[in-house]
């Protein structure tokens, strides 16, 4: 049996970007065609997060575990042939414990097999203009020809963060609930000793060495790096602050963000889209219905006129990503504009308690970029919000995103906890 020795012969790569605008900051051998690794899991998880978007899959559909699934090598969650477990808990497996079998079920689930699901992938990847990457299967254990860079990880693991940033939080979980068990992240030991780091992805096979594409954020820069060929745990995630300190020192304070072209849909996805179409899985294959005729109407549901009462922030803390899931489809919106921190008067929603303040905490291009930032500083902010309402309001210069129904003392608390985490944030008083 080979051991984790092997591993210091692998290749040894790097790419530093800026996030904001993709600027490459530092790249050594970022182009050579290496092992990846369980980074191969981030495009397994953006096509999950993308298939749920398109209607092709929901979080709750239930997905019955292949015999292939089950037995597929270590890491992996327990899965047992025959069982069936919720998407969710296998996102959760694939992206905090790294799970094999969580991951080619995923595959399975979305395309019917993990060869459809490869070609899927490599599809995806083409889109996204990774150049140097052919996927073979869904968990990046070494198979012939399963190849990618530095450079095309790093471009991965942007798209990841920008085009679905209500998941996002997933790779920063140091434990999540599986379903049938809890699991620790595999790189808690990166996360919890680098400020601003959340995520984003680790792998290790003995022909890869030690991998890892992670991003860190501070104030208003964002780095991502990728490291191939670490010879340890500890000397990969040392090499990774290396990389991370040199990226923050040579990004520029201010930058205008450039978020990456979504990929479009192309394939059996584009199908899925125009017939409306929902999966059922059976042996671990996933079986597309298909709606024939036109959508008549748009899947966007409409929104619902805000409670003329304060009501609490309905999220379920121990699942965020599902609370986050419930919001609008996500799209390359523009970024908000600045606004200046100027005091607003605004009719007030109720005076009981005197909690007729609020909370603005940006302008915005669309409803959907505004809707988007609440429920994200609602998640962050839960204990200093309770009993706020969520209100989005057009004004000639945008849409404002606003927290109502406030006390004084509690809209004071919650702009000057935002406004420490970097959040533009003023109060809004009442009439009267």
């Amino acid at each position: 049996m080979l051991s984790p020795v092997a591993a210091f012969a692998a290749p040894y790569a790097a790419l530093v970007m800026d996030a904001r605008t993709g600027e490459v900051l530092h790249s050594r051998n970022a182009d050579t065609r290496l092992h990846p690794a369980s980074l191969t899991k981030m495009m397994t998880l953006y096509i999950a997060f993308q298939a749920i978007q398109r209607g092709e899959i929901t979080l709750d559909t239930e997905v019955r575990i292949s015999s292939k699934a089950a037995s597929e090598p270590p890491s992996k969650l327990g899965l047992q042939a025959g069982q069936t477990i919720k998407l969710r808990f296998l996102l959760r497996a694939a992206a905090v414990k790294s799970a094999n079998d969580a991951a080619t079920a995923i595959g399975e689930a979305i395309s019917g097999s993990e060869e459809a699901f490869a070609t899927r992938m490599n599809r995806t990847a083409a889109a996204m203009g990774m150049t140097n990457t052919t996927f073979r299967n869904a968990h990046g254990l070494t198979e012939n020809g399963h190849l990618s860079t530095a450079r095309d990880m790093s471009v991965l693991g942007r798209h990841v963060i920008y085009d679905f940033p209500q998941y996002y939080n997933l790779f920063s979980r140091r434990t999540a609930d599986a379903g049938i068990r809890q699991v620790s992240h595999t790189n808690t030991r990166f996360l919890n000793s680098y400020t601003g780091a959340d995520g984003i992805k680790t792998g290790f096979t003995n022909a890869a060495g030690f991998n890892l594409t992670a991003s860190a954020q501070r104030g208003q820069e964002r780095i991502i790096a990728t490291v191939f060929g670490g010879t340890s745990t500890a000397q990969r995630n040392a090499r990774m602050t290396e990389l991370m300190d040199m990226g923050f020192n040579r990004a520029p304070a201010v930058a205008t963000l450039q978020r990456p072209d979504v990929p479009a849909a192309t394939g059996t996805e584009q199908v899925a889209m125009a017939g409306n179409a929902r999966p059922t899985t059976q042996n671990g294959a996933g079986k597309t219905v298909r709606v024939t005729g036109r959508v008549s109407e748009a899947l966007r549901p409409a929104m619902r006129p805000a409670p003329e009462v304060p009501v609490a922030l309905a999220v379920n803390t121990t699942s965020i990503e599902d609370a986050l899931a419930e919001a609008i489809q996500v799209s390359s919106a523009p970024a908000a504009q600045p606004m200046a921190p100027a005091p607003e008067v605004v009719t007030r929603i109720s005076t009981s308690g005197g909690r007729h303040w609020g909370v603005n905490v940006g302008r915005f291009n669309s409803r959907y970029e505004a809707e988007k930032v609440l429920i994200q500083v609602a998640l962050n902010e839960m204990s200093t919000l309770e009993g706020a309402v969520r209100r989005v309001t057009q004004r000639s210069g945008g849409f404002d995103a606003n927290f109502m129904g406030l006390t004084r003392e509690g809209a004071d608390l919650a702009c000057r906890r935002l406004q420490a985490r970097n959040q533009t944030c003023f109060m809004l008083g009442s009439e009267g």
